[in-house]
């Protein structure tokens, strides 16, 4: 099979991603163009990331507007960090596709980066959202840049809002992770665990220790995901569940996930969760 054709300024990260979907006869511009879902322009900003860091109780009041009949701490608790999980998802995620398919993508920019109110996302939450930034980076200053940005965020996120470390890194890893989301069951899955392994080790942070991508079987179909080793405690709210990749059910999917016993339960983990 030809060599996929490279962009010029592509990372070596991107070439092997790339060579990965070209041996499962996949084309990387096509799986990445549609992960990235096109904007239909960006809502109004209530506040912004960095706000939220210098002041985390403008987080923590604009969680009671969204859901005024919360109460108790441990409510609050799994809210903050489902809001944290869309983060990696909203922003994080995204920039990491656009890296993978151009060779260069922006950083992610707590000044840049806003929640947008439910109303106009029509949700039943708030969501983050980062502005369109002018600056782009090649894949080495992405890889350098964002293990050290989400390591400044953590404090906050963790001593302030409570977001436990396997909630808040595992999230980042997700995020981080995108690309290899995108193609979970497409790929071949033991190549695709290692390679979304490695890359996820490239960032010096501590997203790799809550991460462990598998190969799993769904419906007889092998495929590959991201378990996670914390839970971002959505399951704890009323419109909540868990998701294929929780970690309250860690123990019991990898011994599902056993050569003897190659089924999948609870949970089927789709993209994105």
């Amino acid at each position: 099979m030809a060599e996929p054709d490279c962009k010029p300024g592509e990372g070596p990260w991107a070439r092997a991603y790339s060579r990965l979907l070209g041996l499962s006869g996949l084309d990387r511009q096509l799986v990445l163009n549609q992960a990235l879902q096109p904007s239909a322009g960006h809502p109004r900003g209530l506040i912004s990331l960095a706000q939220c860091l210098e002041q985390p109780s403008l987080l923590l009041r604009q969680v009671g507007i969204d859901h005024p009949n919360t109460s108790g701490p441990r409510a609050v608790r799994a809210l903050l960090s489902v809001l944290q999980q869309d983060l990696a998802l909203s922003v994080i995620a995204p920039l990491t596709l656009q890296l993978f398919r151009d060779g260069h993508a922006p950083l992610p920019n707590a000044s840049q980066i806003f929640l947008a109110p439910a109303e106009e996302l029509g949700q039943t939450a708030s969501r983050w959202f980062q502005a369109p930034e002018a600056t782009q980076v090649d894949e080495k200053t992405f890889v350098t840049s964002v293990g050290g940005i989400t390591a400044e965020w953590y404090p906050v996120f963790r001593h302030q809002l409570g977001v436990s470390p396997g909630a808040y890194w595992s999230s980042i890893g997700l995020g981080l992770g995108a690309p290899f989301s995108a193609v979970w069951n497409l790929a071949e899955p033991d190549a695709l665990c290692q390679l979304a392994q490695g890359w996820l080790e490239q960032f010096q942070n501590d997203a790799n220790q809550f991460i462990d991508w598998i190969p799993a079987v769904f419906g007889g179909q092998p495929t590959a995901i991201p378990q996670r080793k914390g839970c971002c405690l959505k399951y704890l709210l009323p419109e909540g569940g868990y998701c294929g990749t929780c970690g309250v059910h860690r123990k019991e999917r990898l011994a599902a996930l056993r050569p003897q016993r190659r089924t999948t339960t609870p949970g089927q983990w789709q993209p994105g969760r």
